[in-house]
């Protein structure tokens, strides 16, 4: 099997994501914070985006912090969910048919939505 640059392998035993992998690159390419590197981890029907708070507007001390909930819907498509930190829960942001469209959303980001 071979490794794409940056893309762990996965632990023994256990069966890679394409989707989560597909994430992964797609944030590679975001426009904030990119000398970090987020987490894509399983999140009930989803996947969740954790990243080092670089900013130090949510955790001064810079810890790990969730940015973004991508949920597949049970009818097919995606939503897109950011977290509101001060009530430590995650606000429904935009949905679309296509995993991509949310991508690009969430790796923009222009208003500072996910990447506080």
């Amino acid at each position: 099997m071979r490794q794409s640059p940056g893309m762990p392998l996965p632990p023994a035993g256990k069966v890679a994501s394409l989707e989560q992998a597909r994430i992964q690159r797609a944030l590679r390419e975001r426009v904030r914070y990119r000398y970090v590197q987020p987490q894509v981890l399983r999140e009930g029907s989803g996947w969740r985006v954790r990243s080092p708070c670089c900013s130090r507007n949510v955790d001064p001390a810079g810890g790990p912090i969730d940015v973004a909930w991508l949920q597949r819907l049970p009818q097919g498509g995606w939503r897109l969910h950011a977290r509101d930190h001060a009530r430590s829960e995650w606000r429904r942001h935009n949905e679309a048919a296509q995993l991509a469209e949310l991508l690009d959303t969430l790796c923009l980001d222009p208003q500072r939505i996910f990447w506080p």
